[in-house]
């Protein structure tokens, strides 16, 4: 009788372990923007924090870049709306470097340009690109096009840009283009060049450990590590209950009609690499996977705030907490 309850015990251990794996780990705020100081922004896309312990918010809608207290008490504005050099107008991404300094990319008149500023929102350089591609991702109401993504790394500004056959390419901060890498994947979609396009934009990634991250922004959900000289060290699909309801909505084709562009919808919502190389990434569900340096999944995760979030938004700090949009919050990711 004894070796029946056991033998019993051992199947129920079995069939329970697999739904326990799948339940994510449900992270909290540590703490958030207070409403007297969030309620000025209109839609925020990036929540950053720069070494002197001040916060960037970058809010889209408004063509603006503020600056919060380290305490979250008092905000105020540092880039303000404009087409002229040292405003944005347009904006579609921003990056802070590790020594505070910070990129934005907009589009005065349509034309992609990238500038720099100090962290009291001084305009230090910029370069302006020759708007090459036609290929659009949308998220949410955002359809992005050119520069969808930045990384400044506070000598150099990694963009996605397959149009110039690769999947990053690196800038200085002059402007001049240097090195590209990432082999465009297969989509299937080569005959029609700005699907195809859309299907290889994404997010490069500093992996603080070494190399590089790209996460691509639509398609099937994928990611790619690369060393520090650009070279492919492996390429992961990201797999899961969560993915495969994604997998199942993706359109066999995309129809159109003459002179319209077919509107890819992103599978990706953002991404970050912790301190310790792992790699986080938020999709259209409001799930997050966590990928070890070697790219095997080591969990899944979901953000409660007022409610259950999918960021829009996601960055690491020097002392490794998370600071998470929409809403502001700062979470301990362990």
């Amino acid at each position: 009788m004894l070796r029946v309850l056991s033998g019993v015990a051992v199947v129920a251990s079995l069939l329970l372990t697999p739904l326990a794996a799948l339940t994510p780990d449900v992270l909290r705020p540590v703490r958030a923007v207070p409403p007297h100081v969030a309620g000025r922004f209109r839609d925020v896309r990036a929540f950053q924090q720069g070494p002197a312990g001040h916060h960037y918010v970058f809010d889209r809608r408004a063509h603006r870049v503020f600056a919060i207290d380290e305490q979250f008490e008092s905000a105020w504005q540092i880039v303000q709306i404009g087409a002229e050099p040292g405003r944005i107008i347009g904006p579609t991404a921003f990056s802070t470097a590790p020594d505070g300094r910070f990129a934005v990319a907009d589009g005065p008149e349509g034309r992609p340009r990238i500038q720099m500023f100090n962290p009291a929102g001084f305009r230090e350089a910029g370069f302006t690109l020759p708007d090459r591609s036609r290929a659009r991702v949308a998220s949410d109401d955002m359809v992005v096009s050119g520069i969808a993504s930045i990384q400044f790394t506070g000598s150099s500004i990694l963009i996605s840009q397959p149009e110039n056959g690769a999947l990053v390419t690196e800038y200085a901060a002059s402007g001049s283009e240097g090195r590209s890498f990432g082999e465009l994947r297969a989509t299937g979609h080569e005959a029609d060049r700005d699907l195809h396009l859309a299907l290889n934009s994404g997010i490069p990634l500093v992996d603080p450990s070494d190399g590089f991250f790209f996460v691509f922004h639509a398609g099937l959900p994928v990611f790619r590590k690369y060393d520090r000289d650009g070279r492919l060290v492996f390429e992961r699909r990201m797999q899961g209950a969560e993915t495969d309801r994604i997998i199942e909505r993706l359109p066999a084709q995309w129809p159109r009609r003459d002179g319209e562009l077919a509107v890819v919808r992103s599978t990706v919502r953002a991404a970050a690499v912790d301190r310790r190389g792992n790699l986080w990434v938020s999709f259209v569900e409001p799930y997050t996977y966590v990928f070890d340096p070697q790219g095997d999944k080591i969990r899944t995760v979901q953000f409660r705030g007022v409610d259950t979030i999918a960021p829009t938004g996601l960055f690491f700090t020097a002392n490794d907490r998370l600071l998470v949009t929409p809403g502001l919050f700062e979470f301990d990711p362990q």
